[in-house]
């Protein structure tokens, strides 16, 4: 009985032994997978020109763009001026916003007096369905009166470049100018600016600005 006792132990060891043995062999199943995240640079480009003119305002035919004109006044003369951003290829969705700004303000004042000069009256072509005045600013250190004006919407992240509407496409000086009162503005200059700031981030456009 004994002896029995003893193969049945020495079997159960055996097996033991063996089921330690496959066991020991097993490995878990496992998996093992990654993401990666790349962060590009975005962007936001404009380019800002306008048709090449003479003096007298009239166009130069076949010319490109520019960057300036230089005009001679005369009264109740119309100069072409047509400053237009372009919001290049690549840009990322943007709100965009002009500004002109005059030198000679004090004296253009003067010469529209009592009320005062309103430059933006002298703009011909100007479009309220694209672009919405935002008033105008005085630095009467620098006797300059600049204006402001918003694109009506912001523009999408563009698969080519988009020109959007010209601001104006004309100024006019008005007949009433006299000859006199021209050479208190000789060498005036009208700077147009033009900016552009992401939209991604803002709830509109005055958002946007506020942060610029």
């Amino acid at each position: 009985m004994k002896t029995k006792s003893k193969i049945l132990l020495l079997m159960l060891c055996a097996v033991a032994l063996v089921a330690a043995s496959v066991l020991g062999t097993l490995a878990y199943l496992t998996s093992t997978d990654e993401v990666v995240n790349t962060f590009t640079v975005g962007k936001v480009q404009i380019k800002l020109d306008e048709a090449k003119a003479n003096p007298d305002g009239t166009l130069v035919a076949n010319a490109g763009r520019v960057k300036a004109n230089s005009y001679k006044l005369l009264p109740g003369h119309t100069y072409n001026k047509d400053p237009m951003v372009t919001v290049l290829e690549g840009s990322e969705s943007s709100y965009i916003k002009m500004t002109v700004t005059f030198t000679k303000a004090a004296e253009l004042d003067a010469i529209f007096a009592p009320t005062g000069a309103n430059m933006t009256s002298i703009f011909n072509g100007y479009d309220s369905n694209n672009w919405t005045a935002k008033g105008n600013t005085e630095d009467t250190e620098k006797n300059t009166r600049t204006y402001e004006f918003w694109y009506k919407e912001a523009v999408a992240a563009p698969t080519a470049d988009v020109a959007l509407d010209a601001l104006f496409d004309s100024i006019t000086v008005p007949g009433t100018i006299t000859g006199d009162q021209l050479k208190t503005i000789e060498n005036m200059t009208i700077t147009v600016n033009a900016y552009a700031i992401q939209a991604d981030g803002f709830t509109d456009a005055a958002d946007a600005w506020d942060n610029f």
